[in-house]
């Protein structure tokens, strides 16, 4: 039975750094942990890879997240794999996919993705349409 999960998330701390600054883009990691509230109650780590293009608006960025905590009440961890895009003219696109087997505890055999919203205000918001045996 597919089920959803919403709420938000806290940026509680962010680590960026810059590894190539050549003409036409800027590639950076970030170094990242979240506080969940909502239908997912825990904290995660996070590292992606970001590419910011000249063009300010637009960039893109892909990577790896690792969710510690409760969700529908069951306790265990799972990792999501993160894509984003962003063009001034197109919008955004901000998805997450639960990786195959990653659940532990009462989340093994989690499956799902979703998406990452942000508020004009900044805040951010999450949903998550799953599965769990």
């Amino acid at each position: 039975m597919t089920a959803r999960a919403e709420g938000d998330f806290a940026l509680d701390s962010w680590d960026q750094e810059a590894y190539d600054e050549a003409e036409g883009a800027v590639l950076a990691e970030a170094r990242i942990g979240k506080t969940f509230t909502g239908d997912l109650a825990g904290t995660s780590t996070t590292r992606i890879l970001m590419c910011r293009a000249q063009v300010e608006t637009s960039a893109a960025y892909g990577g790896f997240e690792r969710f510690t905590g409760t969700l529908a009440g069951r306790r265990g961890s799972f990792v999501l794999r993160h894509e984003a895009t962003a063009h001034a003219e197109e919008g955004s696109s901000l998805s997450w996919t639960v990786v195959p087997d990653s659940g532990t505890g009462e989340l093994r055999g989690l499956r799902g993705d979703g998406q990452i919203l942000q508020d004009p205000d900044g805040a951010h918001r999450y949903v998550l349409t799953y599965e769990l045996p």
